[in-house]
């Protein structure tokens, strides 16, 4: 680093002072009250570039959002190359630099060490930034660009965008063959293949809650490339109500309930997707007027189910095959679904995004969503050659060849760098409509078990010791056994505790046959956890 370069970014560093506040780049990067983010935001401009540098020049991403968080929060989260989450080596970088009190000097060591190990290195840096709709993200925006001009990296403000659409556009500058790199390249990409796949079917119209986020936007403006194919009628699109406020895949998911701004019909068709429009669940009420979700686990069984289907069909094999990864988050019922129905098999990961991405590469096809509806598809290059080598072939049957466009379409109708609730209900439209099921058909799959979550204030997370992908407890000594022994006294009963990644506190989770002990047990678990690993306030109750 130059000595010119390293005074302005000195001097531009002043306008952005840290505040007393310990900052860490989770899984969801960086996420807190709007007002104690400005000195963050420059520090991952800095970052941005750093990366850029480090990976040859390749474009990094930058997204300020905090999805499914009230308004008054935002957040930031660096997008790699390919469209995938930051680096693990690079999140604890990014820890690092947004906590130092002296910027110019950690930025200085930081770039010795990684310039040191890197064997792409470039001088230049190029950043493309995007925002969701929080009124914060304007001048948020502004302070990681005012990073990258001192930095002297290249940078392109990309305005609104949901979260998806800016992993899709990092992936397409850097791998061309991937897609055009614009939103309307994304518009026509997932378009394109969305008609393919339904061509000559009548489609139901959906309802849709925007969260009054930026998925709303969005939304419609995918409506216009879809030639009236899919009805789709948007509500909560921010004309008038709050970003996430009693609306959204979070509010849905988590109360059980319809979001307001929506009067539910028996009957109708619903989706609801969180405030950066990364997530996604569908919802109805039966022929009894009762709600119904149909929530992540529900999405990747019918999604798994069709690819099993349809490489059956076409005769497609592949070496790693079709495979699913859920978290302990997963309903029971799913997996056992999985298992024993569709006979697809099935992995466990630690809870976190990047964990379950990471694990589908291991599969040609792998399907990962967590419950709360964010998920995608993943592809293996063996996939796509075989495929594509099928296609071609002169041999290949008529009524294979059906079945291999078919799959080539729905291949090209996924969003791979990161869970997209554009794509996703795209995708879970073409395949009600192929199987030409209704809500009520794909719900009847399987009944998921009743569970109940809970979380216990503690003095110290980090007492909490989990393995077996967060199923099984090793510290504190002896909490173990107690769980062991409550859920043994239940019937389908099942219960795992995890530390959270962010606040000192222990999430509980259970389920069990009945509503009633599925409550039972989160509570006789919850308060095992509040003895044994040094909970504070009152005892659950």
């Amino acid at each position: 680093m130059d000595e010119e370069m390293f005074q302005n970014v000195l001097n531009k560093a002043s306008k952005y002072p840290k505040p007393d506040v310990k900052y860490t780049y989770g899984t969801a990067g960086f996420r807190l009250k709007a007002e104690l983010l400005p000195s963050v935001m420059y520090r991952m401009g800095l970052l941005a570039v750093l990366r850029s540098r480090a990976c040859g020049n390749q474009t990094i991403g930058l997204m300020v959002t905090a999805s499914h968080n009230a308004v008054q929060d935002n957040g930031v989260k660096l997008i790699d190359p390919m469209g995938e989450m930051l680096e693990a080596a690079w999140e604890n970088h990014a820890t690092e630099l947004a906590n130092s009190e002296d910027i110019g000097q950690c930025l200085r060591d930081l770039t010795k060490r990684v310039k040191s190990t890197c064997q792409d290195w470039s001088n230049d840096g190029n950043i493309v930034l995007a925002r969701d709709t929080r009124p914060s993200g304007v001048e948020l925006v502004q302070s990681a660009l005012d990073a990258a001009k001192a930095f002297r990296g290249k940078f392109k403000d990309l305005g609104i965008l949901t979260t998806p659409q800016l992993h899709y556009i990092v992936r397409c500058t850097n791998d061309p063959d991937y897609g055009k790199a614009s939103e309307e390249g994304y518009y026509q990409k997932i378009s394109s293949a969305f008609l393919k796949l339904t061509k000559s079917l009548t489609l139901s119209s959906i309802n849709i809650d925007g969260a009054n986020g930026v998925g709303a936007l969005k939304f419609a403006a995918m409506g216009k490339y879809l030639e009236n194919a899919l009805p789709m009628r948007v509500y909560n699109d921010g004309t008038s109500g709050e970003l996430n406020k009693n609306c959204g895949a979070d509010f849905v998911k988590v109360s059980q309930k319809a979001p307001e701004g929506l009067e539910m019909i028996v009957g109708e068709k619903y989706a609801s997707v969180d405030g950066d429009a990364d997530r996604i669940v569908y919802f109805y009420l039966d022929e009894t007027g009762s709600f119904r979700l149909l929530d992540g686990d529900k999405i990747s069984t019918l999604i798994a189910g069709f690819f099993k289907d349809i490489l059956v069909s076409s005769r497609l094999t592949l070496e790693r095959g079709l495979g699913v990864v859920q978290t302990a988050y997963a309903n029971g019922s799913s997996t056992a679904y999985l298992d024993s129905h569709l006979a697809v098999p099935v992995a466990c990961v630690k809870t976190g995004v990047k964990h379950l991405h990471k694990k589908a590469n291991d599969f040609d096809i792998g399907v990962y969503f967590e419950a709360n509806g964010h998920g995608t598809v993943l592809f293996s290059d063996d996939f796509k050659a075989k495929l594509n080598e099928a296609l071609l072939g002169a041999e290949t049957l008529p009524e294979i060849r059906v079945k291999l466009e078919d799959l080539k379409a729905l291949m090209e109708l996924v969003n791979e760098t990161v869970g997209d609730s554009i794509s996703d209900m795209l995708i879970v439209e073409a395949i009600l409509a192929k199987k030409g099921w209704s809500l009520k058909d794909w719900d009847q799959c399987y009944v998921d078990l009743p569970n109940r979550q809970r979380k216990i204030q503690v003095n110290d997370r980090t007492v909490v010791v989990t393995t077996d992908a967060e199923r099984k407890v090793t510290l504190p000594k002896g909490l173990q056994p107690e769980i062991d022994k409550l859920v043994a006294g239940v019937k389908n009963g099942r219960s795992f505790v995890r530390p959270s990644g962010t606040e000192d506190v222990v999430r509980v989770y259970a389920e069990a046959a009945t509503r009633e002990e599925a409550e039972s047990l989160a509570l006789a678990v919850a308060r095992k956890v509040y003895d044994l690993a040094g909970g504070v306030g009152v005892k659950p109750h």
